[in-house]
């Protein structure tokens, strides 16, 4: 049968093009005008929130990919933050401080740990899959505390942000602030166009029926690889300028907590719909600080709501925004 059969077979289970396409346009456009809005208000406070949310949300959307068109529940996914963020750590201490080097170092040890741990992991199904994420996860985690030239618990400060070409120029927090919306909106647009292309089509063919696929002609576990590994690659890019962010670097961004917030944050915005994914950051996060500065028990808010949401609201937001435009 030929690859065409394989497209028709596969489809995306929600009506959403138009609905996820508007919704984008607004978050984006929202993003990009917010420093211009904060310079009347608390500047440096909404460009320090925008910009983390804007990191977890890259964080998610890679997590997405993989979640959310490929059916892999990974529980280990966090590690890869915490890869890109190393990579800045004990480069800058080394007294390599170029950006470039610094992402390019992320990116390639991010996609080997993902090539290893995928070809392991997609050997298993299930809740084996899960499990074997989340122990590669924990050996990362672990492997990061016992790192004690580079802080070990207690991470690690960074005397800088990465330079360009010698200078600090991401010193400035705008300056900063649109380097992270760039990697967004680059991240988003990749993801766009491989789920809207073949190996996206045949990624979410092997997520809902892997024997036809291979019936098809085509390799499941080869699909499902290559989207780890770019997944993979682009959480680590999130830890790269998490990194740079903060000024900071902590086994803390590998613990599987971590990873239960990408997850729970894919979950809140819809699996599956690329944007939902950085809907769901926004909200988990900004959610999240509103509580914590209204009470110290926040805690014993912020869980239930999350979890009545994700009940009772199928699809998450996305679902609802759908729902609500087709109503």
């Amino acid at each position: 049968m030929s690859p065409g059969a394989a497209t028709a077979f596969v489809t995306d289970g929600a009506a959403r093009p138009h609905a996820g396409r508007i919704v984008a346009v607004l978050v984006f456009a929202a993003l990009a005008g917010a420093p211009l809005a904060a310079q009347f208000g608390a500047e440096g406070y909404v460009l320090s929130i925008l910009t983390r949310l804007m990191i977890f949300a890259l964080a998610a959307l890679s997590l997405d990919l993989i979640l959310g068109y490929g059916g892999l529940i990974s529980f280990g996914h966090a590690a890869f933050l915490g890869i890109g963020a190393y990579a800045v750590g004990i480069l800058t201490s080394h007294g390599v401080g170029d950006v470039l080097m610094h992402l390019a170092t992320a990116l390639a040890v991010s996609a080997l740990v993902a090539l290893v741990v995928g070809a392991l992991s997609l050997r298993t199904q299930g809740v084996y899959f899960i499990m074997i994420t989340l122990a590669f996860g924990q050996m990362l985690f672990f492997l990061a505390t016992s790192l004690a030239a580079y802080g070990g618990d207690d991470g690690m400060t960074l005397p800088s942000r990465s330079l360009v070409f010698g200078r600090d120029l991401l010193g400035s927090d705008r300056v900063f602030y649109y380097v992270a919306f760039a990697s967004l909106l680059l991240a988003y647009l990749l993801c766009r166009a491989v789920v809207g292309s073949r190996f996206g089509r045949v990624l979410r063919g092997s997520r809902e029926n892997p024997v036809r696929m291979q019936a098809l002609g085509f390799n499941p576990l080869a699909f499902q690889l290559a989207a780890f590994v770019v997944a993979g690659m682009l959480c680590g890019v999130a830890g790269f300028l998490l990194a740079n962010h903060t000024e900071f670097v902590s086994p803390a961004y590998m613990t599987w907590q971590r990873s239960g917030d990408l997850i729970f944050m894919t979950v809140l915005g819809g699996l599956g719909s690329g944007i939902g994914a950085v809907v769901g950051a926004a909200a988990f996060l900004l959610l999240e600080e509103f509580l914590s500065e209204a009470t110290e028990h926040w805690r014993m808010i912020f869980g239930p709501l999350l979890i009545l949401v994700v009940v009772f609201g199928r699809g998450g937001i996305m679902g609802f925004v759908n729902a609500r435009r087709h109503g």
